[in-house]
């Protein structure tokens, strides 16, 4: 599907995100092939969160990699998701509510690409399954790194390309053949993940935007993967 600009593009992802809402993790998991828990967790285990600090979870959803954020900064420490799907955040609320890290979490409504947070304001910020949507994914990458504290972690988990040969093939037929036939949403990612830039082009961006110590991780051989890059202070 084409777009005639971004914010097109952006008003029909939430429009598709709206209608996904209760079914997405569900939805999530059918295309993991129910390896997101361990992605999120291996996500969060990059971010150095230490008990007490502050996390951001960029266009978080239902805010699972959020809870997740939460277990590692503890009861003293604050953890913020955001998305720009209202629907969405009821069902993070929902979720919420129903977890022992509701103190810890707060949920707002907002755009990746124009974050409502003053400059160095996180130790951590983190996106999910998320910066293959964005209509810019420079700036959602930019606003993440601005809101960062100096010496804080920018982190990226996605879906990604597999490189081992077997693998590469099946997850092709996967993508082009099957997902196609599951119906209109399915189409949509299959559409958007051939769009996906190669894990380490997202690497190099991190690099190319002013992050340093950056590092790519292929997860379940490369089905997904996490980029890692650290906010340095300006000279």
């Amino acid at each position: 599907m084409r777009f005639g600009d971004n914010r097109q593009e952006e008003e029909f992802v939430r429009s598709l995100f709206a209608s996904l809402a209760r079914r997405y993790d569900l939805l999530n998991s059918v295309l993991s092939l129910n390896r997101t828990r361990y992605w999120r967790r291996f996500a969060v285990s990059k971010c150095d969160l230490k008990p007490g600090d502050t996390a951001l979870d960029v266009a978080c959803g239902t805010g699972l990699l959020t809870f997740e954020l939460a277990r590692a900064v503890g009861p003293k420490g604050r953890v913020v998701g955001i998305d720009f799907c209202t629907e969405m955040l009821e069902q993070a609320e929902k979720n919420r509510k129903r977890t022992a890290f509701r103190d810890v979490v707060r949920f707002e409504e907002g755009r990746a690409t124009e974050l409502p947070f003053p400059n160095d304001t996180f130790n951590c910020a983190v996106m999910g399954f998320a910066l293959h949507a964005m209509p810019d994914t420079k700036k959602a990458v930019l606003e993440m790194i601005r809101v960062v504290k100096p010496g804080g972690k920018v982190v990226n988990l996605d879906l990604a390309r597999p490189g081992v040969p077997v693998l590469k093939q099946v997850h092709s037929l996967y993508v082009n053949r099957m997902m196609p036939l599951l119906g209109r949403s399915f189409n949509y990612f299959s559409g958007s993940l051939n769009r996906l830039p190669h894990q380490s082009e997202i690497r190099d961006l991190f690099s190319r935007l002013g992050l340093t110590e950056t590092q790519c991780f292929d997860l379940t051989g490369g089905i997904a993967a996490v980029q890692v890059g650290i906010k340095t202070p300006k000279a």
